[in-house]
């Protein structure tokens, strides 16, 4: 998959994405990431990208004519990639939206900086992704929120592909809780079950304590989850008193 990025900080994206699985991803084949300068598409000599709004106001805006020419440089015709525009307005980046972008050959993100972009830039993008409901310093983050969350889902960056299935979100639930050595730290022991070589019952341990912990911690993802009439009867009759080793 090709990620590129259209930013007026390019250098924020050196170090993550020669980093960890991201560089093994373009080390194996699986991504590729290309970073678009905003101020390289300037035409006056200060390299000027922004400028005070129209009708007055707070802080700068970013000019729709370099903006533009980068995004336009990522590719056109039929099979240019997605543009996204990162913006608090867009939809909410989830784990439904990640599955839909790991399925693109290509994406365009577009990170907006100071009070955001002009509004006709919005004529050149082909979705809006917001991230969350806070405030960042620019679309940068966002972008590399987005960028690890989608490559996880591309075939062959993860040593594990079985990891991606497996993990928060993935199954609409929570992920259950892990362990590793030492059997006991402590005080604190490894479910017995996890020792027990039984793998049936291993199984059922980790959906139950996935089940339990998103009914704990995020209930409203109950609501849209895929549970069987045996799942959502074990949910009713939950013991919320009960520990995570699912002694109970």
């Amino acid at each position: 998959m090709h990620f590129h990025v259209v930013s007026l900080f390019p250098e924020f994206f050196d170090s993550p994405l020669a980093s960890t699985m991201l560089a093994k991803g373009v080390q194996r084949g699986a991504l590729a990431f290309t970073i678009h300068d905003v101020r390289a598409h300037t035409t006056d000599k200060h390299r000027t990208a922004d400028d005070t709004p129209y009708g007055g106001g707070q802080g700068m805006v970013m000019k729709p004519e370099p903006l533009v020419s980068a995004i336009e440089a990522t590719g056109s015709g039929a099979g240019r990639p997605r543009r996204i525009l990162l913006s608090p307005r867009g939809r909410v980046f989830d784990a439904k939206l990640c599955s839909e972008l790991a399925a693109l050959p290509a994406i365009t993100l577009i990170c907006g900086r100071y009070e955001g972009v002009d509004e006709r830039v919005r004529h050149y993008v082909d979705d809006e992704i917001s991230v969350g409901d806070y405030v960042l310093s620019g679309g940068e983050p966002a972008a590399l929120v987005v960028i690890d969350a989608v490559a996880r889902l591309v075939p062959g960056v993860l040593g594990c592909a079985q990891s991606a299935v497996d993990e928060s979100f993935s199954e609409g639930v929570l992920e259950y809780p892990q362990y590793t050595r030492p059997p006991e730290f402590r005080g604190h022991a490894v479910p017995e079950v996890l020792l027990s070589g039984d793998h049936g019952k291993i199984a059922m341990w980790r959906r139950r304590e996935a089940l339990r912990r998103t009914a704990r911690w995020r209930p409203d993802l109950l609501r849209g989850a895929d549970l069987s009439a045996a799942e959502r009867d074990w949910l009713e009759n939950l013991d919320e008193s009960s520990e995570e080793d699912g002694s109970k």
